[in-house]
């Protein structure tokens, strides 16, 4: 037997202004919205997060990460010697690893924060996402569970600032 959930609502028939506020899910958000939420719930660990908003960010995160790392192999000048090659780093590393370590250091808690919120609309525990610490296998679960649907019993994470 399979439980039934009731219909979600779409932003549309809950929010008459458009966007929902900062403590609800924003299903279907677009691009911008998700980019500017993420930037917004910097440390908020409660809540909730759609799936749009949660994979708008990780296409954000890979775009900029894979820019970074162009830069910073773009800086690197292979030399080769009679019996062997190595590399040496040009300005284009330093530059490079100077600004991977700002976008890791200014990214790792809202990411964290959002995929605890993600978790959290599928019904799941925060505490979830130290599944990755598992070798091979975890980050493999916490992409399983970021796929899955949300579920309306993660409402129970919500909580409103007017309540």
């Amino acid at each position: 037997m399979s439980q039934q959930y009731p219909q979600q609502q779409t932003p549309q028939q809950t929010w008459q202004g458009g966007e929902p506020p900062l403590w609800a899910p924003y299903y279907g958000a677009p691009f911008p919205a998700a980019v500017k939420r993420f930037f917004k719930k910097y440390a908020t660990f409660s809540g909730r997060a759609s799936r749009s908003e949660y994979w708008w960010w990780t296409l954000v995160a890979v775009a900029v990460s894979f820019i970074l790392n162009i830069i910073m192999g773009v800086g690197t000048t292979a030399t080769t010697a009679t019996a062997a090659s190595t590399a040496a780093s040009g300005p284009g590393t330093i530059l490079g690893t100077i600004l991977i370590v700002i976008w890791a250091a200014a990214t790792i808690v809202p990411s964290f924060a959002l995929a605890v919120r993600r978790l959290h609309d599928g019904n799941f525990s925060g505490w979830l996402v130290l599944i990755v610490l598992v070798p091979l296998v975890g980050a493999l679960a916490l992409l399983v569970l970021m796929i899955l649907p949300s579920k309306p019993a993660g409402q129970r994470f919500d909580q409103p600032a007017s309540a």
